[in-house]
């Protein structure tokens, strides 16, 4: 046996060593487009939530220049609000505001800014203060803009460094790449919405509507009676002040235009309209968790900037509940929406399964005007690939046929041995087995033929216990020859409705001598069972198996007492065998009900036994539909449970 198991062991090394070579470089390849297809769908999330922010700013620029005053200028002369009168519906817009020549504040929430309700007060102070804080970071907004132009020279620079690193990347092309070259692929959005200033033609009456806290920030001359010529003016004849000067001012220029005091003279009626440049959207932030997302509007000379203070933290979770809360992607990977909250922090939210020990599998910094949005998918687990069920189940059948053929080679060797050793073992205890009974019936025989029993007392006992001896070696044999039709699945069972305490009272009275020459003693305890179907010849048999191997291993103990219980349960009736006897070794309470099993101990050895009689309760058990189960006790000895169905 040991040279066949080295014989074995070496070959499967030899198999074994080059074929995980083959699994584990298929199996990294996989990995690489499991991590390469969550990377491609997370790109198309983050497309997502980047369309809605386009939308949004989108939905801006196509506001008219005057919906940022309550009032609305109308040509009928009838006052109509603007659509921005109301508070936002969208709870991470905290309100739109404007941002004077002056400095001054102007909001469509109210259209007199001395009586503001109670219910807008709170919003109104939040946009005041933002204004403030706008006031004194205007110069910062033309540093930043001379910093992106920057950036941008420097990631051309790159791009043109990555197309000539292109031919080496095909190596390890990734999911999309497969299908669409870098050079063939959409480059990335740096703005979203109008990339450049657009110019607008409004009318001096919505010119005029911008601000009506200030009117001395327009100076509004009389419009040119001929629309044709003023559109072909020289530029030199346009900024003298003919016409409005249609250029954004830099930023020197616009602190020197707010500095300056123009007159305000109302236009004559009938008057042309007039030209503003609309600047694309950008962003600023205000104070933490707000940012002022505007737009310049350039008139005559006169920077207007309107917009909406965002809040950043509902419009994170805001983004994270519509795209990414609902998607099966959220079961296994997590997503991190984040923008800054000061110049040292930053204020995020995590959605789905975020893990901070994850891999990063993509990561997106927004264009502007939400260029201070980053978002980053990670993912603990990457789901399986499809291809990998396939390969593990071509792998299995692979291996599980290798297996096989190994095992069956040793098993054949290996069953004949045991065969052999159990067959022996077998022959071996149900011959002391059937000897000893056999030997005490010839003895007591002998006895009544000889005439030692001398009083008919004495001659009663003996018939006892030859009668007792007989119903042993019955049994016996009875239990051997139900084994043998149990395992051919030839034993029938007589199913019939009764009840526990009829099979009780048998079992007692069959080994009532038993127990008495022993010196055990027998507790019944509930018997108070509804009637079920149960075979009852077999569970008598159950019964007098288990009382006797507690009677045989309990011969020594203290304490002789052998309990049956029984307990009602919905489908299920329990019948508990309890003793006081040594109990059995841990590791042994599952194999002492296979079939021959004896634990080996002194305590076996020197008791006799087949070893059948707790595989027999087992399999007659299996039979019924129910279960066996083997305990110890807290104290002395063991629980035999038997589960028997209150339904067959």
């Amino acid at each position: 046996m040991k040279r066949l198991k080295l014989l074995i062991l070496l070959f499967c090394l030899g198999v074994s060593i080059p074929l995980a070579y083959v699994i584990w470089h298929a199996y990294q390849g996989l990995a690489q487009e499991e991590r390469s297809q969550l990377r491609f769908f997370s790109e198309a999330l983050f497309d997502e939530i980047e369309q809605e922010m386009a939308d949004l700013v989108q939905r801006e620029e196509n506001r008219v220049v005057d919906e940022y005053h309550h009032t609305l200028a109308q040509d009928t002369g009838r006052p109509m609000n603007s659509p921005l009168a109301q508070p936002p519906k969208e709870k991470y817009i905290l309100g739109y505001m404007q941002n004077n020549p002056d400095g001054s504040f102007q909001t469509p929430l109210i259209a007199d800014p001395g009586q503001v309700p109670a219910a807008l007060r709170p919003i109104i102070s939040q946009l005041r203060a933002a204004n403030d804080i706008f006031n004194r970071k205007k110069l910062a907004i033309a540093q930043r803009t001379s910093a992106d132009k920057t950036k941008a020279k420097a990631k051309a620079k790159t791009d043109i460094i990555s197309t000539a690193l292109m031919e080496k990347e095909k190596k390890k092309a990734t999911f999309a790449e497969r299908y669409l070259s870098k050079t063939q692929q959409a480059p990335p959005k740096s703005y979203l919405g109008q990339k450049t200033a657009r110019k607008e033609e409004i009318t001096v009456g919505q010119a005029l509507n911008l601000s009506k806290e200030d009117r001395a920030v327009l100076d509004v001359r009389p419009p040119n009676p001929h629309p044709a010529e003023t559109d072909a003016m020289p530029d030199e004849k346009r900024n003298r002040g003919e016409r409005m000067q249609t250029a954004p001012p830099s930023a020197a220029d616009d602190r020197d235009l707010e500095a300056s005091g123009a007159t305000y003279a109302p236009p004559p009626a009938g008057a042309y309209a007039f030209q503003a440049e609309v600047a694309p959207f950008q962003s600023l932030f205000i104070s933490t968790g707000k940012f002022f997302i505007f737009r310049r509007i350039a008139i005559n000379n006169q920077i207007f900037r309107q917009g909406f203070v965002l809040q950043v933290d509902p419009f994170l979770r805001h983004l994270a509940a519509v795209h990414f809360d609902t998607q099966p992607m959220a079961a296994f990977a997590g997503l991190r929406l984040e923008a800054p909250a000061d110049d040292n922090r930053s204020e995020f939210v995590q959605s789905g399964l975020w893990d901070a020990a994850g891999e990063t599998i993509t990561r997106r910094t927004f264009p502007a005007p939400f260029d201070f949005i980053s978002a980053t998918v990670q993912a603990a687990a990457i789901p399986p690939s499809p291809v990998r069920r396939s390969m593990n189940a071509a792998l299995a059948v692979l291996g599980l046929f290798m297996l096989m053929g190994l095992a069956a080679i040793y098993q054949s060797v290996r069953t004949v041995v045991d065969l052999s050793e159990r067959r022996s073992q077998f022959v071996s205890s149900v011959t002391h087995e059937l000897k000893t009974p056999l030997t005490n019936i010839r003895m007591y025989i002998e006895m009544l033929e000889q005439g030692i029993a001398a009083t008919p007392e004495r001659e009663r006992e003996y018939l006892q216990i030859l009668g007792s001896e007989s119903s042993r070696l019955s049994r016996l044999i009875n239990n051997v020859l139900e084994l043998a039709k149990l395992e051919k699945r030839q034993r029938r069972f007589d199913l019939r409705r009764g009840r526990l305490e009829e099979v009780f009272s048998e079992a007692a009275t069959i080994m009532g001598h038993k127990l008495q020459q022993e010196g055990f003693e027998l507790q019944i305890g509930n018997v108070d069972i509804p009637d079920f179907a149960f075979d009852r010849e077999v569970l008598i048999q159950i019964l007098i198996n288990l009382m006797e191997n507690s009677i045989k291993f309990g011969r020594t103990a203290p304490e002789k007492i052998i309990k049956i219980t029984a307990d009602p349960e919905e489908q299920w009736v329990r019948i508990s065998v309890s003793d006081t006897g040594p109990g059995i070794p841990l590791p042994e309470l599952k194999k002492v009900f296979n079939d021959f099993y004896r634990v080996d101990n002194d305590l076996t050895r020197t008791t006799g036994g087949t070893g059948i009689g707790l595989a027999l309760v087992k399999k007659f058990l299996i039979a019924l539909g129910g279960r066996v189960e083997a305990t110890n006790n807290n104290g002395p000895g063991c629980t035999i449970t038997l589960v028997l169905p209150r339904t067959p």
